[in-house]
């Protein structure tokens, strides 16, 4: 491919219409015909013979390059095609798979929505255990070729979970020689510094290749403080500080009813105490989190092929990662989870009432820090091959193994803090647990410091075994051409695992307790798919080609499961192609909704059968408990009812309807524009739904019909009519639409001698709509930033200018974020509405020869400070959507031999 056509940033998927862009043909196109297969088909056909298959982006390695990037998820979750959350390392609370983990989120549809294939081969699970999506962490930055990115259903294709895309990483294969390459990065304020290291060598001769890979990253911290200094809240229409009600000398509730705080000065009156006041007592928790947090990875790969004789190759994949990451996190507190109760003789009160020691930080040994360490393994073997110039097969294993040791430092014991307010026998031996006074700040001596104090330590992991086979090749010749074939079987089989600290699953430790989960299941599939070209060579139909695929799912915890895809190409001109794609997708419920420790509580729950009868006899809820067998009078006994949560092993896979429709215009070699139009439909989601929510519909229903009335939600004791199972653990019951536009865009041209290249990528999110079970009332996320699933801007873009001129290069990019409303905040509000935000980067390169080049490049050129959101607390903003860190820049050498 000649210097004419640059690769730049988010190259808009030009595998659909450049008809094998990564052959290796002679740029007038004279070379030989390869066979190859493009993300979203397994068919191999011939690059002449290519068909669009649905929309596609690429990011090539000179774009991650330019980039200055260490992980990959730096530039996929600044897609316009990404939305929602998606752990970083300014997602400070980022839990669901694990603290550190990093992932991609298309479309906003969840990270367990998205599949992450390797040289299309899926991938382990990552984090620190029983984790249910890819931790891209594991994957060298040095080592990418390039990154497909499908952004449509593909389940027939891959099989589940690839509901709203698929993200397949391709890495280098041949090499040869040596490189060695060195960045470095800091933010303008002198924070948050990066480096990194590779090397990587190869070799390669007639019957294969090896190529190698050592890689080293590393990210340094950003204090919250140092760019948002406190928490914000509206107040008399101003933003003032505001903090957390966990204060320094501890907020209690006298038995009068006063709320009061005791003394947080250090040299204050340490029986000190006085009526509690928001702006005065309230703890800044900004200088104890982080805006980033330090992360390291190191990791080793190699990747070779050996052809055995001239149709059989020998392939492997061996890949190794070690990632270690922390968290800054608040000093612990106590009251939260457990209430303190202190009587007003005992020793340490100097009010005189009894009270209930409500919050109390207990600052006096510095934060918490929590950290992780995982090991990522990954091994591929196999064997393909042809059987003539028609055919190819391929069959291969995979083990990909993920373990990791996670914790907490400063964790409170609560049974020790019960035993150090025990006057009766703290403090009467040296065995025996000293005594405690959390009344003030400063009150509590070190031994008793240390022996409420301890460090947790959780472990767990997530092991997959895969093996897959596959032939495809071209079944027989119509007058439009040969119709293509391909088809295999596949085995699966996932597990996952976490074992908590015995303090957390105690309860013991100041913590949200957890219990171990642990489980696993198998899947066996066979698919086929099919290129069947129609028409050629007629007036407006330059060749028209149907497309389908079918897929059979047989899993050991679901029974089966069969999707399909069935696709239209129409290339109407030689300019002008016309797309359409319908599918069927389905995502199966991964190991913590399955097999997450279920456990009791009696939780505050409303009956709605408490005094049925004194409500109106039409109302349905008097015609339910009655038809129910509940007494006249009947009354709930209590204000709380005992509630199982945890996982559902009764859950169901997902099942997701898709549709694409697009065209692709190439008016000149030069110009080529896309436009397409997305739909997509989940039924049976998976939703968390509260058992006060599923009790209130179900009796609310017609005749007791509602889902949420059968015997798996909630069943009545026979005798009483009390309820005797209630159940808040996952369930089929959501449904989730989605809908928008995506327009591409990409014009070569030459400016002043220079080779330039101008890219553009448009999203537009039509709609986003959650109802969360059926009736319940549908929630539209499009347009709007969220308080925990993140930001639904209607509108996103990426656009970029390349230029080359011999050694020189150098590339400029705007990434544009598009307004959206705070759906928690009032119109009329301060952060209710986040304006549209442009952020540039540039960069430069120059080669000094084959051998040596050297980069520069800064991020966020203008120094574009993040909105205040209202219903974010951590830097006052989206972290996971806006920049917090302001500019800063990266430098690169690379060295090649």
């Amino acid at each position: 491919m000649s210097n004419r056509y640059v690769p730049t940033a988010t190259a808009l998927g030009l595998l659909i219409f450049s008809n094998g862009a990564y052959a290796q043909t002679t740029p007038d196109g004279a070379g030989p015909i390869e066979r190859v297969q493009i993300t979203g088909s397994r068919i191999n056909l011939k690059q002449a013979q290519l068909s669009g298959v649905g929309p596609v982006t690429v990011i090539d390695a000179d774009t991650i390059q330019r980039s200055g990037a260490i992980s990959v998820e730096t530039l996929l979750q600044r897609l316009p095609s990404s939305a929602g959350t998606a752990g970083n390392q300014s997602s400070a609370y980022w839990t669901s798979n694990g603290y550190g983990t990093t992932q991609v989120n298309l479309r906003g549809l969840g990270t367990d929505r998205t599949l992450v294939l390797l040289n299309g081969r899926r991938v382990v699970s990552g984090g620190t255990g029983a984790n249910s999506s890819v931790d891209l962490n594991m994957i060298p930055v040095a080592m990418i070729e390039r990154v497909e990115i499908l952004k449509d259903g593909a389940s027939a294709i891959y099989g589940a979970d690839a509901v709203a895309g698929v993200v397949n990483i391709i890495t280098k294969k041949a090499f040869d020689g040596v490189e060695m390459s060195a960045r470095y990065g800091k933010t303008e304020r002198g924070d948050g510094s990066e480096m990194a290291a590779d090397l990587t060598w190869g070799t390669r001769g007639e019957r294969g290749s090896l190529i190698g890979s050592l890689n080293y990253s590393e990210s340094g911290a950003v204090n919250l403080a140092s760019r948002a200094p406190c928490a914000l809240f509206e107040e008399d229409g101003k933003l003032v500080c505001s903090g957390s009600s966990s204060t320094l000398g501890g907020r209690a509730r006298l038995a009068d009813g006063r709320r009061v705080n005791f003394n947080q000065e250090p040299n204050g009156n340490p029986r000190g105490f006085e009526t509690y006041s928001a702006a005065k007592h309230a703890y800044n928790s900004n200088p104890f989190l982080n805006a980033v947090n330090p992360i390291k990875r190191i990791g080793m790969s190699a990747f070779g092929n050996l052809r055995l004789n001239d149709k059989v190759e020998l392939f492997t994949e061996l890949m190794f990662t070690n990632r270690q990451s922390e968290q800054l996190a608040t000093p612990g507190a106590i009251g939260a989870t457990r209430a303190i109760r202190i009587a007003a003789s005992h020793p340490t009160n100097p009010t005189g009432q009894d009270l209930v020691l409500e919050r109390r930080r207990v600052a006096e040994v510095g934060p918490r820090i929590f950290f992780q360490e995982t090991n990522t393994f990954r091994v591929v073997t196999g064997l393909k091959g042809v059987l003539n110039d028609k055919w190819d097969w391929s069959a291969s294993a995979n083990w990909g193994r993920n373990t990791g040791v996670d914790g907490m430092t400063n964790i409170i014991n609560l049974d020790r803090v019960d035993a150090t307010l025990n006057a009766a026998t703290c403090g009467i031996s040296a065995t025996a647990a000293p005594c405690g006074n959390y009344l003030g700040y400063g009150n509590l001596s070190k031994a008793a410091l240390d022996y409420i104090h301890t460090s947790t330590r959780d472990n767990g992991g997530n092991d997959q075994k895969s093996f897959n086979a596959s032939i495809s090749g071209e079944l027989f010749n119509l007058p439009a051409g040969a119709v293509g074939i391909a088809t295999g079987f596949e085995y699966r089989k996932e597990k996952g695992w976490r074992d908590p600290d015995s303090l957390i699953v105690s309860g013991a430790a100041n913590t949200n307790a957890q219990d171990p989960i642990a489980g696993e299941y198998a899947a066996r599939e066979v698919f086929a798919e099919l290129s069947v070209p129609l028409l050629a060579k007629l007036p407006l139909v330059e060749s028209l080609t149907l497309n389908g695929a079918a897929r059979y799912s047989d899993y050991t915890l679901f029974g089966s499961k069969s999707t399909y895809k069935v696709g239209i190409d129409w290339q109407i001109i030689p300019s002008l192609k016309m797309r359409a794609n319908k599918s069927t997708a389905f995502r199966v419920p991964n190991v913590p909704e399955l097999f997450g420790g279920v456990s009791e509580g009696n939780l505050t729950t409303t009956d709605p059968c408490n005094s049925w009868n004194t409500q109106s006899p039409s109302s349905a809820v008097y015609k339910n408990c009655q038809a129910s067998g509940l007494p006249v009078g009947f009354r709930q006994f209590g204000p709380s009812i005992l509630t199982t949560g945890g996982g559902n092993v009764n859950l169901e896979p997902e099942d997701a309807k898709t549709f694409t429709v697009g065209a692709v215009w190439t008016p000149s070699k030069a110009v080529t524009l896309t436009l397409d139009y997305f739909n997509i439909e989940i039924n049976n989601a998976i939703e968390t739904v509260p058992g006060s929510t599923k009790l209130s519909v179900c009796y609310n229903s017609l005749n007791l019909s509602h889902l949420f009335c059968n015997p798996s939600s909630f069943t009545r004791d026979p005798q009483t009519g009390e309820i005797n199972f209630l159940s808040s653990q996952p369930a089929n019951a959501a449904q989730q639409r989605v809908s928008g536009i995506d327009f591409g865009a990409m014009y070569d041209f030459k400016l002043f001698g220079w080779n330039s290249s101008v890219t553009a990528d448009v999203s537009r999110l039509n709609r986003f709509d959650v109802t969360p079970f059926p009736g319940g009332d549908t929630i539209e996320y499009a347009g709007k930033i969220t308080g925990g699933r993140g930001s639904y801007a209607q509108w996103r873009s990426s656009t970029g200018l390349t230029l080359v001129n011999g050694p020189w290069s150098g590339s400029y990019n705007i990434q544009y974020i598009g307004s959206a409303d705070d759906i928690n905040a009032a119109p009329a509000d301060i952060g209710s509405s986040a304006p549209g935000v442009q952020y540039h980067s540039a960069s430069v390169k120059y080669a000094f020869n084959k051998a040596m080049s050297v980069s520069f490049g800064v991020d966020n050129l203008f120094d574009k400070k993040p909105p205040y959101i209202q219903s974010w607390t951590d830097g006052n903003t989206d972290t996971m959507t806006y920049d917090l860190l302001g500019r800063r820049w990266h430098a690169r050498l690379a060295y090649r031999f």
